[in-house]
């Protein structure tokens, strides 16, 4: 079957938050002391689990469903707690986290992710 538009798209954002996160990971470490290096090791596995379900979404695995979701509702928590202190990053991360949603949770795109589970 072959992959739908909104699957592309999603699986491309879903990469680019993978990819905010390693680089804001890195930041992070900039700032050099017990918590940041913890908190830069959270946000790199986190970057990596991103990566590895937008890979999972390219191939049309319906594993990575579950997990894109879950971050995405996340994202949109953190996009409502900002919304006092930076308007603009409140805009772009619930922006991100609606067109992914929309994107997954599109038919066409459940239709190919349930080709997955039916072998």
């Amino acid at each position: 079957m072959p992959r739908p538009f909104f699957l592309t798209v999603a699986a491309a954002l879903v990469a680019l938050q993978g990819l905010v996160l390693a680089v804001w990971a890195i930041l992070v470490l900039v700032h050099i002391s017990t918590m940041s290096v913890t908190t830069a090791i959270f946000f790199l596995a986190y970057a990596v689990a991103l990566g590895l379900c937008a890979f999972g979404l390219w191939q049309l695995r319906s594993w990575s469903r579950a997990p894109i979701v879950l971050t995405q509702l996340i994202t949109l928590g953190l996009a409502w707690d900002s919304r006092h202190s930076n308007v603009a990053v409140a805009i772009v991360l619930a922006i991100v986290a609606v067109v992914t949603l929309g994107c997954v949770l599109h038919p066409a795109s459940l239709e190919a992710l349930s080709a997955d589970d039916r072998g």
